[in-house]
């Protein structure tokens, strides 16, 4: 089908509940510098272009759906960070967001720390030539055996999560032999502003040892005793996707409280604390993420301010972005290939991608923009929902935005903001073969982590 014949869409004229969404872009060519990498162009055919090199190059091959990372945009947010918080200050990339052997390379490189929270990244980053000093070690029920490895690699900090954590990691080192570094994580009782799910310093959740009742200082009293541990610190994270200092503040003043008490009960000072990550970045044009130098002056002052006020040495502080760094850096590649207009509701835009590769949406219900980018259009806009092939309802990657109403089978629309979490959390689900991440910078690209093969689906059925 032609794009002239092909059936328009509901327009959003037609659809749109007055003052339900926000209007339309007045260009939808125009890119939101907000969502997109630094490198991201469109160029004379309002084709958009990556670190120089134009989707239909990279999607015939390297495929569809694929994600896309911009190295340079990747390297450049990693020295913002590290030029932020200064020599006095340490920054932790948290993997989860995404890793790769190359990653790994990359963060070694610009000179920042990596947080790890599992024996498989744990394993990547060694492998990739992290030095164990610069690896911080998270999770909430570590193994015996991810302990032993961490602690015989030489990792640079355990972050305890529990009582029997505690006790775990000091007949670990005992037995080997060393003395641990280690950090405490307490719950502060902040309510982030942000989705229940991804909320991780109120009370009831899964994470740390909580200030309340005095469990945190308890927590303090074991770690000490141990020979085999060296407690250097205090740490806490209170969500993700945050843009609200606030949250931040309290939870600086109540970890200076726990040191101050710690002073007072033990006459040591704990030299490092840890505040975590989890700052929001732009996934529509509505997100307005803080830079860098504006989140270390904050902290940095919440610190300083906090620790004066009870008579402390100001500590070592570290933060640990995962999203901020990687998640802008990032855009997905999909080709349509439904259109399926809804009279009176929305158009229906299916991909070659879904849930599998993008979990965020069915999961948090997480909000991001798309964009034609294969090719300009005057098209008037019209309201669509980007689904994917998998066999869910509530399979969803965009739930309302606005494309060009001569969208067609064969073009080329890319979501944004998909450097963090999307590859973390990509699944099989119907068998799907999981997408590759192809690094682009000045004008070439390469395979940073391959696509999955049928031939690798097979090779783990046992039959």
């Amino acid at each position: 089908m032609s794009r002239s014949a092909h059936p328009a869409g509901p327009r959003h004229a037609d659809v749109v509940p007055e003052g339900h969404y926000a209007a339309p872009p007045a260009d939808l060519n125009l890119l939101d510098e907000k969502v997109w990498s630094r490198t991201v162009t469109r160029d004379a055919d309002g084709a958009l272009t990556v670190g120089g090199i134009g989707v239909a190059r990279l999607a015939e091959e390297f495929g569809t759906p694929a994600y896309f990372l911009d190295e340079a945009d990747f390297r450049a947010r990693c020295r913002a960070w590290s030029d932020a918080f200064g020599p006095g200050a340490d920054v932790y990339y948290a993997g989860k967001a995404f890793l790769s052997r190359a990653v790994v390379r990359w963060l070694r490189e610009e000179g920042l720390n990596l947080d790890v929270c599992s024996g498989g990244e744990l394993t990547t980053a060694l492998d990739a030539g992290m030095p164990a000093e610069r690896i911080a070690f998270h999770g909430n029920n570590k193994t015996v055996a991810e302990i032993e490895r961490a602690v015989e690699a030489g990792v640079g900090r355990i972050v305890l999560d529990s009582f029997q954590e505690i006790v775990r990691v000091a007949h670990v080192a005992q037995r080997l032999g060393k003395r641990q570094q280690v950090q405490i994580r307490v719950t502060v009782g902040v309510e982030a502003h942000t989705h229940e799910f991804i909320a991780t310093a109120h009370e009831d959740q899964k994470f740390g040892i909580a200030l309340a009742g005095g469990l945190a200082a308890e927590a303090v009293r074991r770690a000490l005793t141990l020979d085999g541990l060296e407690l250097t610190g205090i740490h806490s994270h209170i969500g993700s996707q945050i843009f609200d200092m606030a949250g931040f503040e309290v939870s600086a003043r109540r970890v200076v409280q726990l040191l101050a008490e710690v002073r007072d009960e033990h006459g040591v000072e704990l030299a490092e604390i840890d505040l975590g990550g989890g700052l929001g970045i732009a996934y529509t044009s509505d997100d307005d993420p803080r830079e860098p130098h504006e989140i270390a002056k904050a902290l940095g002052d919440i610190v300083t301010r906090e620790c004066e006020a009870s008579g402390l040495a100001t500590p070592r502080i570290s933060v640990e972005p995962g999203r901020a760094i990687v998640g802008p850096t990032a855009f997905t590649l999909y080709e349509v290939g439904t259109i399926k207009p809804l009279e009176g509701l929305r158009t229906y835009v299916s991909v070659d991608g879904g849930m599998s590769d993008n979990i965020r949406t069915a999961l948090y219900d997480a909000e991001y923009s798309v964009a034609l980018v294969s090719r300009s259009s005057d098209a008037e806009p019209m309201l669509v929902r980007v689904v994917g092939k998998h066999c869910e309802s509530g399979d969803i990657v965009v739930k309302d935005a606005f494309l060009p109403a001569d969208l067609a089978p064969g073009d080329l629309i890319a979501v944004p903001a998909t450097g963090a979490y999307c590859r973390s959390m990509a699944s099989n689900y119907n068998h799907a073969l999981r997408p590759p991440v192809v690094a682009v910078r000045d004008g070439e690209a390469r395979v940073i982590v391959r696509r999955e093969t049928e031939e690798d689906l097979l090779r783990l059925d046992v039959g």
